[in-house]
């Protein structure tokens, strides 16, 4: 049966689903830092009398894994319909990914045994889990790829996306890549910038990066450039308003160029800066860079 929640101020309910491994109790610690009342590998079936408390009580943080007793695709999604579909509770899925290759690494290094193969190798565990959790995937608001994040990325990147102040936000996330090491996971819109001119070719440019003044300026010299950026960026200032209105949370716009090193960096700074002057708040992410690791750019922050 389920238990009604009592009117007044709306619950901001977070189910945090993801790959075994992929960083599920380090994102609860941080949501509970927050401020959400957390709670972990609760029976499906439970989860409408805990929706069922008082108007008063702290946002929720729900984490549901394979190891759940009553755990199936079909449960959870039914329960994701029921909650979207009241108008007692604000619910957002976060999906944690990870890559099957980091995983399979992750599990070597603690010699665990996989929830989904305990006697059975790891790697048949992950392909079913992640196969399995798949309808989830596609569901969710938030999805984070934890592929390349230590856990301080992973702290920083949850409070961004659910700290204090962000309710009610839609965060702007956007993201450089090199095209060679394929496309980053979770990224809704996409761009190619390899049609401007490369930095790579010019030796005094080549071991620098897209943040470099010097590189920033060449890139911007190509007389394809302008047109360009000013299209691209009136764009995504056009439809944030839209995707907003049909409650996305969370966006990542992503700019893609053959090493990730220079051109997609130079667009993805000055992209996020644009964004940022007209009011939303942007955080920027240099895939390959981190890989390198180059020290991340700061969040751009919201202007005003």
């Amino acid at each position: 049966m389920t238990v009604e929640r009592p009117s007044g101020i709306p619950a901001r309910v977070v189910l945090l689903t993801g790959a075994s491994g992929a960083g599920r109790t380090t994102t609860a610690h941080v949501l509970e830092d927050l401020g959400f009342e957390t709670i972990d590998n609760l029976p499906i079936s439970l989860l409408d009398r805990v929706l069922g408390g008082s108007a008063a009580m702290p946002p929720l943080a729900v984490a549901i894994d394979v190891r759940n007793r009553d755990f199936s695709v079909d449960g959870v999604v039914a329960v994701l319909d029921r909650i979207t579909a009241s108008e007692s509770a604000q619910a957002e899925v976060l999906y944690l990914d990870c890559r099957a290759d980091v995983l399979l690494r992750r599990y070597s290094e603690t010699r665990r045994r996989h929830p989904m193969a305990p006697s059975e190798t790891p790697e048949i565990g992950i392909e079913r889990e992640l196969e399995l959790l798949a309808p989830i995937r596609a569901r969710a608001d938030h999805l984070i790829d934890t592929s390349d994040m230590s856990p301080h990325d992973l702290r920083a990147e949850v409070e961004r996306r659910f700290g204090p102040g962000v309710e009610g936000m839609m965060a702007i996330s956007v993201e450089s890549f090199s095209y060679k090491q394929g496309l980053p996971r979770g990224i809704d819109m996409i761009f190619d910038v390899r049609f401007l001119a490369n930095p790579h070719w010019e030796p005094a440019l080549r071991a620098l990066d897209g943040r470099d003044p010097e590189v920033a300026a060449f890139v911007e010299d190509d007389p394809r450039f302008g047109d360009f950026f000013r299209r691209v960026s009136e764009l995504v200032i056009s439809l944030l308003p839209a995707f907003k209105d049909e409650g996305k949370t969370y966006l990542t716009v992503g700019l893609g160029c053959t090493g990730g090193q220079h051109r997609s960096v130079t667009v993805a700074e000055r992209l996020a800066k644009a964004l940022a002057d007209n009011g939303w708040q942007v955080s920027t992410r240099h895939r390959e860079l981190e890989r390198r690791g180059l020290e991340p750019s700061p969040s751009v922050g919201k202007s005003g």
